[in-house]
């Protein structure tokens, strides 16, 4: 990992960005002993409006705690997409919903990992409200930025309680999808085609 990791998450109010964002703050400073900063902005109207979370991870003293050159970019609605990518560094991670995502520029600069995330929760836990939780482990096996175990204990911390086994499946979900990112996905590259 470089010594600072910045990240946004990035959709519509009510997908549950805020959470993940939090909880891979907590992942870094409360079980891998990082520094980490949380921060995000949305709509007044809460829910369905725009809406993102920034995460901040080092190893040494975060100065500024806004992200300005993304390592990472989900992107779970156009719109998201549209108003945060030119904040993506060449060479950064592109996480987009598949389904959600359709109108994109020039993206070869960019390592770019398409994901139906709602319709993947949906049809394999049962529960399309856990897509955020898939996305969180696709996020955490793509970037490292924080340890697997770390990112677990801070979801079973932070989820209400029973349901623990729910997106515990959730995030395991993410885990394995992220396995099945194409190689031309690890390196910056045109293809976008497709979609795990």
């Amino acid at each position: 990992m470089a010594e600072r990791y910045e990240l946004r998450l990035s959709g519509e109010g009510g997908q549950g960005l805020v959470l993940a964002g939090k909880i891979l703050a907590e992942a870094a400073a409360i079980y891998d002993d990082k520094n980490a900063t949380q921060s995000q902005s949305y709509g007044p109207e809460a829910r369905g409006g725009a809406s993102k979370s920034e995460v901040i991870v080092s190893d040494g003293a975060i100065d500024y705690p806004k992200a300005e050159r993304l390592d990472l970019l989900l992107a779970l609605t156009q719109e998201a997409f549209d108003k945060y990518h030119g904040d993506l560094r060449p060479g950064g991670w592109l996480v987009i919903d598949a389904e959600a995502v359709t109108r994109l520029p020039d993206v070869s600069k960019w390592r770019v990992v398409p994901v139906p995330f709602e319709k993947l929760a949906r049809e394999r836990i049962g529960r399309s409200i856990v897509a955020n939780i898939v996305a969180l482990g696709v996020i955490v096996r793509l970037s490292r930025v924080v340890s697997e175990q770390a990112a677990e204990q801070a979801i079973l911390a932070r989820v209400p309680p029973g349901m623990e086994d729910l997106n515990r499946k959730a995030f395991q979900l993410g885990l394995e999808t992220a396995e099945q990112v194409p190689a031309w996905a690890g390196a910056p590259g045109p293809r976008i085609e497709g979609c795990l």
